[in-house]
This record gives C-alpha cells, structure tokens and sequence, in this order.
C-alpha cells in the first residue's frame, strides 16, 4: 500500500501548492453552471408569464393568437425585452459575485474596493437619475404589460398606434404620421383603447319635442344593421344599447346609443354607425336640436 500513501503525500502537496488555482475554478465552473440554471429558469418563466397574459386578452383562442401578426409581434417583443432584461441581472449579479470571491481568495482587500465602488455608483447613480427612472419605468411597463406592439394609446404626450416598448423610451404614431419618441418615465398615466373590448359611444342631439319611444326604436333598428356588413359583424359583441337620455334642456334631448364591439372594429363600427343612424333619422324626419335654430335631417324637404 505505499502506492496509496505516496499518492496522497502527492495529492497533498499539490493543493497545498495549487488549492487557490483550484478553488477559483471552482468558482468560475460554479458560477457558469449557476447561470445556466437560471437562464434555463427564466426562459421557462417569460413563456409561462407571455402564455397566461395571452389567454388574459384572448382567452383560450390559439388561432387568434396565431393569426393576429401584431399580437405576435407583441408577444415576441414581450418576450425579449423580459428575456433580456432578467438574463442581464442575472448575468451581472453572478459576475459580481464570482469576481469578489476570487479577489477574496487571491488576498485582495475586497472591502476597500466594495467602498470605492459604491462612491462611484452613488456618483453616477445621481447624474443619471432621469435614465433610471426610465429604464425602471420601462420595465414595469412590460412586466405589467400596460401597452404593447399595436395598441391604440393615449400617454398624455401623445395619441396614437404603438410602434415600439423599448426600456427607456415609447414610439407612438399619431393619426396624421407623426412619431412620438416617449420617454417611459414622463409617462404619468396611460389610456389603452385595445385591451380587451371597446364601445362606440354616439350622443345624438334631438329637438325637445322628440317622440322619445319612436327615436329609440328608430335608432336601435338603424344600429342593428351592422350586424349585416360582413366586415364589420364578426368584430360586434352583444347587441347595441339606448342608455337613455344623456341630457335635456328646452331646446334639446340628448339620446345615447352605444354599441360594444372588439378593439379592432372600433373605428369602422363607429363610422358605419354613423351613417345608419343618418339614414335612419332622415327616414323618420326626426330633427337635430342646435342652439342658433333647429336643422331639419330631412334635407329633401327643403
């Protein structure tokens, strides 16, 4: 058995020579498997986290979801900028971690350095103030995925589609081509018409002397035809709506007529609404109230 006792007379003198070599690979191996881990981790929890908040807005239609370009742009998008930002802490905080336990193993007062760190951080940390806050802002805006990829939005500073959720700044394109370049962190509110369900909301000054009853059939009837426009029918949910009166004076009756409908037939529902309801107060001679004279809707009586 002397082999053995040689054997570890040499295994001993080698870590006693090499035990620092050995322990920063250690590390550094360590460190390397621990990030793939957690990498592997997040993947898993991005696709479970983009998985749920689909099924959130869409419920459990997978075709849609697969035929909707700009819901897979969202998602992809969703996807990335949480990938990225989640796989970059990670990435950074084991690199931090592993560099101090090396410099800690090889004698380096870690302390010292810890402290001149922290001064330069604090210093850059309050020039840079306004670029944290928009990153931070950024990042709860995807996480709590308030807007994305194809939204119609209002952020206060603009009005518009969404183009692109970036960490720091929104693009935002307004109706008549222009691109807002918003700052996440200027954004103190957020007004999203394409989440879920919209509604055509349409206030129609009548006369006072209106026959009330006949109005709201009239109008009623008129908003039923969209369910007859084959592109407009499918986007429709449940059946048009008459709130009532919205408000009333001696000069008018203000009636309400209101119509739900999918975020995305919003703006042509609405027009073709319009027109119906034209055609029809023309085909019931009702009168629209105005507050210099009254205008008579039936414009062949003139």
């Amino acid at each position: 058995m002397d082999w053995v006792a040689s054997l570890n007379e040499w295994v001993r003198s080698v870590w006693a020579d090499w035990h620092s070599v050995f322990i920063i690979l250690f590390i550094v191996v360590g460190a390397l498997i621990l990030r793939l881990v957690l990498q592997l981790a997040v993947r898993r929890v991005v696709r479970q986290v983009v998985k749920g908040a689909n099924k959130k807005l869409f419920g459990n239609n997978e075709a849609l979801n697969e035929l909707s370009p700009l819901n897979s742009a969202r998602v992809v998008q969703r996807a990335q900028t949480m990938g990225s930002v989640l796989g970059n802490f990670i990435t950074w905080s084991i690199v931090i971690v592993a560099i101090t336990m090396v410099l800690s193993e090889l004698g380096v007062a870690v302390g010292a350095l810890a402290t001149g760190a922290g001064l330069l951080g604090a210093g850059l940390g309050f020039g840079s103030q306004a670029l944290v806050k928009d990153l931070i802002s950024g990042l709860f805006i995807v996480f709590e995925d308030q807007y994305g990829v194809g939204d119609v939005v209002d952020l206060g500073q603009a009005i518009g589609v969404v183009e692109s959720v970036g960490l720091r700044v929104t693009q935002v394109r307004d109706s008549s081509g222009t691109l807002w370049y918003v700052r996440n962190g200027e954004v103190m509110r957020v007004g999203n018409q394409s989440q879920g369900w919209s509604r055509v909301i349409l206030d129609l000054p009548l006369v006072a002397s209106t026959n009330i009853p006949a109005a709201e059939s009239a109008l009623l009837e008129a908003a039923r035809k969209l369910s007859k426009h084959s592109d407009i029918s499918d986007g429709l949910i449940g059946e048009p709506e008459i709130w009532g009166i919205q408000l009333f004076d001696a000069n008018q009756v203000v009636l309400r007529l209101v119509q739900k409908c999918k975020p995305s037939t919003l703006d042509s529902a609405s027009r073709q609404l319009r027109t119906d309801v034209r055609d029809a107060l023309v085909a019931g001679k009702f009168e629209l109230a105005n507050n210099d004279a009254k205008i008579f809707v039936n414009l062949a009586s003139k």
